[in-house]
């Protein structure tokens, strides 16, 4: 009789770690915040439940390592700022016709409203997007410029999440960009 052979876990802190995050990036992905437990995501990365709370605090905690993972608009708002509205209009395209590439992100869309992580998420979106794009404008009102540009980017997501992706206009950009021009005009 042959001895069967299990690959055993990595045990160290940084592999147990990055476990917890693996695992929670795929539950949060399925199921979404509000339906995964901390007992969920110790089970599924085969670790103790209270090294959740020992490495990231807690259920909110490693929901913002996660997320903190995830592609961001930074590219985008990096650049000259008299291209931003087209770099914007271009990524927001792109966007409005292909899936979410990121399924955390699409985790976020249906749980931003959860009220154990809804600091959480207004914090990201100042900090990510918000802030960053209002730095690239000028005026006194620029951060509130910025917010109505993101209200804009954000109607994207929530337009293909209802919609489905949409087939490509030749003249989308171009729309686009002019719609994003608007909102940055002091």
């Amino acid at each position: 009789m042959e001895a069967q052979v299990t690959e055993a876990k990595p045990r160290s802190r940084a592999a147990t770690r990055q476990r917890l995050l693996e695992a929670a990036r795929g539950l949060f992905a399925e199921h979404g915040y509000e339906q995964v437990t901390v007992r969920m995501i110790a089970a599924a990365a085969e670790a103790n439940i209270a090294l959740v709370g020992r490495y990231f605090g807690s259920k909110a905690g490693l929901f913002s390592e996660v997320l903190a993972g995830e592609p961001t608009v930074a590219g985008v708002l990096e650049g000259e700022p008299e291209g931003l509205a087209r770099r914007l209009a271009e990524f927001a395209v792109a966007r409005m016709h292909s899936e979410p590439e990121s399924p955390i992100l699409r985790s976020l869309e249906r749980s931003a409203g959860d009220p154990e992580i809804r600091e959480l998420v207004r914090d990201r979106l100042r900090n990510a997007i918000i802030s960053p794009m209002a730095a690239n404008l000028t005026g006194d009102d620029a951060l509130s410029r910025a917010r109505l540009a993101t209200a804009v980017f954000l109607g994207i997501g929530t337009m293909r999440r209802l919609l489905g992706p949409e087939p490509p206009s030749p003249d989308d950009v171009d729309r686009l960009t002019a719609v994003f021009e608007a909102c940055f005009r002091p």
